[in-house]
């Protein structure tokens, strides 16, 4: 047996940490452990991450070295921990040392953090001095990303180096017992940031009806009570945004449950440090209006993220049941963060609500729902922006530029996936500026210099083009439905090769069509289209997304042929169907596509429910609000080699809608017709290929009706189902994939 330890012996360790060390307050959970246990040395931020050296008796290095795993700060992401014996050095003292910067080398920056308790007992107590002040943090909470303009991440590099702080804050930010140690945006009223108008001003106008721009942490928000219906559709005329849902901020989670059904799951991911919208089912007959979510069972809904939400719901006489807060944007525009940048919205809001804390980088809300009691994002943006995904290998420095509808772009370096925030539609000049603008931000941050670039095939898109033009890097075309799959296996830890089954609206095909309802064999490598859905005519372009009538009457045409029957499309303009009909007669100004989306619309205006949309998806997905629970029927389809043939279907929708058939069930069927083409297509492809493992991705899967029983199905028949968690199942997540392909293809 070996001897024990000397443990009164005296050594000195180097330790360097990588992760999200920094604005979590890290160095002062350092400098405390390290005082425990009564070790000298110091901590300091660099741009590799957190440095440390500490000497003292083993006994306190082990107790040291567990508690800074097992203890750390719970915003803390500790990666990679290397430690080193080096000489002894006889120092007596613990210390904080200034950062240092590394050429070449990078930290991962933090997220932005929601108010935490501590913070928001200060703020609402009268005896503590910040008392009402809207910008109360500490090394726990408040902005992080949206204020940080280099690393390492310290006051001088964000952009609260315009504020320097009193004695008061300089004393708790220089006080080792103090919870603002090291907090680099600390500040109170005597040397902080500061409103350009009283809060009490602010509950005046909201509480008369007003449309309130509110300049908060990431951009404006376009703010009114969502108990008003006049004010919230007023809202709507200025926005020009008849249908599409507005999301809401409820002041606790009792307001939450007051007007919609809260799951456990739910529940944890409205009061996280991320403070998500969620997606909820809502409530009938609630004090919010209608007008927030017309024709909808659903509302996205968040809990105060910041002070100044908080206060804003505090007035005389009560509180806000809840206000609208939709992002301050025009139509496909990024979000307003600028005060300068207020005119483009002057039409949309009666009053502005601002602060002279500059936002460095404009960040709007995330979107998430819960599903098998997780945590699926639906946009990725604040709390989650730009927190890694970590993959199971490393990668050389890529650029996945995203695709053009909910835009994000992705760099890789070493085993670090780094998704933007949401960019957007990239449909115009001003999106694509936050594209450049936001990707030589990230470049700088991370000290990344992409290799390879992965760009979606579309010649079209903005993203593709921006793609193109970079110079100096190698470029490598990757399939849209390709992406997704990979991006759903490179958040699961896979390498290996799958069925994929990637149903969505849109993407280009490497045979020039429109695909949207694939299912394919890949790995990062390449992939094999094994099957997809019957192909059949688009006419019109982006027209046909905008009036569903149009696929309607070319899925029509394809199940009965040139004699479809006339009253289905009895509410059409004659004229208008027949310059249709013909485009499709003659191959006119048609592509052919493959798109489950444009079955999805094709169905909903069959049924008469839905002709034309005013948001992407809402066909969709008031056909999925539509569909009843406890219908088991589905209508017949048959696979010929690699083609699914829905003409049986969709003849059958038809022949119920003659009888007078609920658009319910109809609805319901129609959905599990799907689902069994899902569970089939995979069937048919473990038998020719032996897979056993499906991952589902594409925007159809945020349909939670389709994803519910897919799933169910997929694992009564045998299959290992992945699924999106981390990064957006619609084109969001795109971008992962794309990087992953091309820093693959780049090595090999």
């Amino acid at each position: 047996m070996g001897s024990e330890p000397n443990r009164a012996a005296v050594l000195r360790k180097r330790i360097h940490i990588q992760g999200i060390v920094q604005g979590v307050g890290f160095r002062p959970f350092v400098y405390e452990l390290a005082v425990a246990n009564q070790l000298a040395g110091w901590v300091r931020n660099s741009s590799e991450g957190v440095f440390i050296e500490v000497e003292g008796p083993v006994g306190g290095l082990e107790a040291f070295e567990a508690d800074l795993i097992n203890r750390r700060p719970v915003l803390a992401q500790v990666d990679r921990v290397q430690i080193t014996d080096i000489p002894q050095q006889g120092t007596r003292d613990f210390v904080i040392l200034e950062s240092a910067q590394v050429t070449g080398e990078f930290v991962l920056v933090p997220p932005d953090i929601a108010t935490c308790a501590e913070c928001y007992n200060d703020f609402t107590d009268p005896a503590n001095r910040r008392y009402r002040y809207p910008f109360t943090n500490c090394t726990n909470c408040g902005p992080r990303y949206t204020i940080i303009r280099d690393i390492p991440y310290d006051r001088p590099a964000t952009t609260m180096v315009e504020f320097p702080m009193c004695a008061d804050c300089q004393a708790e930010y220089e006080n080792p017992a103090d919870r603002r140690f090291h907090a680099q945006p600390n500040a109170c009223a005597k040397c902080g940031p500061a409103l350009t108008a009283p809060i009490e001003r602010a509950h005046g106008w909201l509480r008369e009806g007003k449309v309130v721009a509110i300049k908060g942490l990431g951009g404006f928000h376009l703010a009114c009570d969502a108990t008003n219906g006049d004010a919230v559709r007023r809202l709507r005329e200025r926005k020009r945004r008849s249908d599409k849902p507005f999301a809401i901020m409820a002041p606790d989670l009792a307001a939450v449950e007051r007007c919609c059904e809260v799951s456990p799951a739910d529940r944890e991911a409205l009061v996280s440090p991320r403070r998500p919208i969620v997606i909820l089912p809502r409530r009938t007959g609630t004090a919010i209006s209608d007008a927030v979510a017309p024709g909808n069972k659903t509302v996205g809904v968040m809990l105060p993220y910041t002070p100044l939400h908080h206060l804003l719901f505090e007035r005389d006489g009560g509180r806000f049941e809840a206000l609208v807060m939709t992002s301050g944007n025009v139509s496909e525009e990024p979000i307003v963060s600028r005060e300068e940048e207020l005119p483009r919205l002057a039409s949309l809001y009666d009053e502005v609500l601002a602060h002279n804390r500059k936002i460095q980088t404009r960040v709007d809300d995330s979107v998430v729902r819960t599903f098998e009691g997780q945590v699926r994002v639906v946009r990725r943006s604040r709390g989650f922006a730009p927190q890694p995904v970590r993959l199971a290998f490393d990668m050389a420095p890529a650029l996945g530029a995203g695709g053009e509808l909910k835009n994000t772009f992705c760099l890789t370096k070493q085993s670090y996936a780094i998704l933007s925030q949401h960019i957007g539609d990239l449909e115009n000049l001003e999106t694509l500026e936050f594209f450049h603008e936001t990707l030589t931000h990230m470049k700088r941050f991370y000290r990344i210099e992409p290799e390879v670039v992965g760009y979606d095939l579309h010649p079209g898109y903005l993203s593709t083009r921006a793609a193109l033009e970079m110079q100096g890097v190698k470029k490598v075309g990757v399939q849209h439905h390709h992406a997704h799959i990979a991006s759903c296996m490179a958040e699961n830890g896979l390498q290996e090769k799958v069925i994929g089954v990637s149903f969505d609206g849109t993407g280009y095909g490497t045979d020039g069509q429109i695909w949207g309802g694939e299912f394919l064999v890949c790995d990062f490598l390449g992939f094999e289209r094994c099957g997809h859905l019957r192909y059949v005519p688009l006419a019109g372009g982006d027209a046909a997304v905008r009036e569903p009538w149009r696929m309607a009457l070319s899925y029509a045409r394809d199940a009965f042929g040139p004699d479809v029957p006339d009253q289905l499309f009895a509410r059409i303009d004659p004229r208008r169907r027949a310059v249709v009909g013909a485009m499709l007669s003659r191959s006119v100004n048609t592509v052919l596509t493959s798109s489950c989306g444009r079955l999805f619309d094709a169905v909903a205006s069959l049924i008469g429910l839905r002709d034309e949309t005013n948001y992407e998806g809402q066909a969709a997905i008031e056909l999925e609000a539509l569909a009843e629970d406890g219908v088991e029927a589905r209508y017949g389809f048959e696979m010929n080699g690699d083609e699914v043939d829905l003409r049986q279907a969709i003849a059958e929708i038809v022949a119920d809608v003659r009888k007078g058939m609920g658009a319910g069930k109809i609805a319901a069927a129609f959905h599990n017709t799907v689902i069994a083409v899902i569970v089939e297509g995979c069937r048919r492809t473990r038998e020719s290929h032996g897979l056993e493992k499906v991952c589902l991705s594409g925007g159809t899967f945020q349909n939670f009706y389709l994803l519910r029983r897919a799933v169910h199905g997929l694992r009564q028949a045998g299959f290992e189902v992945y699924l999106h968690s981390q990064v957006p199942a619609n084109d969001g997540g795109i971008a992962l994939g794309q990087a992953v392909i091309a820093a693959e293809a780049a090595r090999r």
